[in-house]
């Protein structure tokens, strides 16, 4: 039986010295130092064996078990050196090569243009508000002098939630929830940025989710040349200073009276071209004097009170400005397009 085990380590031994992937050692450690192992063979049978032989057999077994497990730990850790070593140098790093440019993002359009039209309103002592997307069809349409039933609600098809509430077709909640909480106690001047959805088909001109700036003023003795003296300074900001502007007489159902506004074309300067269908001008925006009946809903004495209100698109007026032809380029996430327009 000592015989056996000296054969055994010294068979043991060999293999590990030969083996070279850590498989080949797990295999070994399980071959020889395992349960079904012949070292272990060799321990049951130590029941044959004299007392005397007993302690010197078993000492003997522990001594060789104790040499394999050392030297398989040895080999392993000799393969994982090495290993580790070779994928070092597979995977090693030039340090010395140029590093690739970080290409740098930058705004996109719309928010460019949202920011530049908020700058010349703040310039003009304007506050910005924001309001809820999700809004209550009170502040949608009846504080704005759209009570249930009326006909100008077709032209806002909406995507109703509830009976109560939908995604808000404009901006100009904000106004009435502005007005509200001031209750007729002090003047107001505000614009109100923000996404609006209308049930609409997607076109060249139209999506169903885009963005609109409506703008209010409420003050004593407000009239509508101070209108007309804001949307005049806008325009020439926004298309420059040789830009001119007409009011034409519309209809809103919260302004009395109401006016769409044109600028002349920039690219015929109002002589006449394809772009403005020949007419010279460029309709842009709608606005008018706050209707009395806005302004008493709010809490406001139509009396004492009276102010102008007017909204935009910041697509139509990106689309004019840098001659967009789709309204869809601006949510496509085309960086072609979006690239033209990064300002760094």
């Amino acid at each position: 039986m000592k015989e056996r085990l000296e054969e055994l380590k010294v068979e043991a031994l060999e293999k590990v010295s030969s083996s070279n992937t850590l498989k080949d050692l797990q295999d070994i450690r399980v071959a020889y130092l395992g349960k079904k192992g012949p070292i272990t063979e060799v321990l049951r049978g130590m029941g044959k064996l004299s007392q005397e032989e007993r302690p010197v057999i078993g000492e003997l077994a522990n001594k060789v078990r104790e040499a394999i497990s050392d030297a398989l730990d040895e080999k392993k850790e000799k393969l994982e050196a090495e290993e580790l070593e070779k994928k070092l140098a597979e995977e090693s790093l030039d340090v010395t090569l140029p590093g690739r440019p970080v290409q740098v993002g930058g705004p996109h359009l719309l928010t460019s243009i949202v920011e530049e039209i908020e700058d010349l309103f703040i310039g003009m002592g304007f506050e910005i508000k924001e309001g809820p997307e999700v809004e209550t069809d009170y502040y949608n349409f009846e504080a704005l002098n759209l009570p249930k039933g009326h006909p100008a609600r077709d032209m806002q098809d909406s995507f109703y939630i509830t009976e109560e509430l939908l995604l808000r077709t404009h901006t100009s909640p904000v106004q009435a929830r502005t007005m509200g909480e001031y209750e007729g106690s002090k003047p107001v001047k505000m614009i109100c940025p923000g996404k609006v959805y209308r049930r609409d088909t997607d076109d060249a001109t139209h999506s169903h989710q885009f963005t609109q700036i409506e703008g209010l003023y409420v003050d004593k003795n407000v009239r509508m040349s101070d209108l007309k003296g804001v949307l005049n300074r806008f325009a020439k900001h926004m298309f420059g200073e040789d830009r001119e502007i007409r009011l034409r007489p519309s209809f809103f159902p919260f302004t009395e009276p109401s006016v769409e506004m044109d600028i002349s074309c920039k690219v015929c300067n109002g002589k006449g071209c394809s772009v403005c269908k020949g007419t010279g001008w460029i309709e842009i925006l709608g606005g008018g004097m706050v209707h009395p009946r806005v302004l008493e809903m709010a809490g406001y004495d139509p009396k004492v009170y009276n102010g102008f209100a007017f909204g935009m698109g910041p697509e139509r007026i990106a689309m004019l400005k840098y001659g967009v032809d789709d309204i869809r380029h601006f949510y496509m996430n085309d960086v072609r397009f979006l690239k033209q327009y990064h300002k760094v």
